[in-house]
């Protein structure tokens, strides 16, 4: 088996942003050079998540609106710690911070409309995303 690591750095614009990844994963799995396997995204950051969805602007809208409603903001007793980003870590919670993506043929397997997206909840710093790469 062989294994490859390489890490996504992201600085958003905005606390609250959805970053469209698929392109560049699948520039890493061409170089990792693994033509059978698996890609493990994670997003290394307690307010971050990873989701898998089709790009389309009113679903990425319906998405953060839903999320809000779920975890708003609000007086969380996270902020007793000084923090002000309760609703980001439930948030992250709610979408989860990492996906498996299938590797077949050296190439991401997606559906037709699957698009993979780095999920930011409490941005403008410099995060980062772990991608591994295993297989044959």
């Amino acid at each position: 088996m062989k294994a490859a690591t390489e890490y996504l750095w992201f600085e958003t614009r905005s606390r609250r942003e959805l970053v469209n990844i698929t392109e560049r994963l699948s520039r890493l799995v061409s170089k990792s050079g693994i033509k059978e396997g698996l890609c493990l995204v994670s997003a290394m950051h307690i307010t971050a998540g990873i989701w898998v969805n089709d790009e389309e602007a009113g679903l990425k809208e319906d998405l953060l609106d839903w999320l809000e409603r779920l975890a708003p903001v609000a007086d969380y007793r996270h902020h007793r710690t000084g923090e002000d980003n309760g609703d980001a870590h439930l948030k992250r919670t709610l979408l989860h911070h990492q996906a498996v993506l299938p590797v077949t043929a050296g190439k991401l397997d997606l559906g037709p409309w699957e698009q993979v997206f780095y999920a930011e909840f409490d941005g403008r710093r410099r995060k980062r995303v772990v991608v591994k790469i295993l297989g044959a």
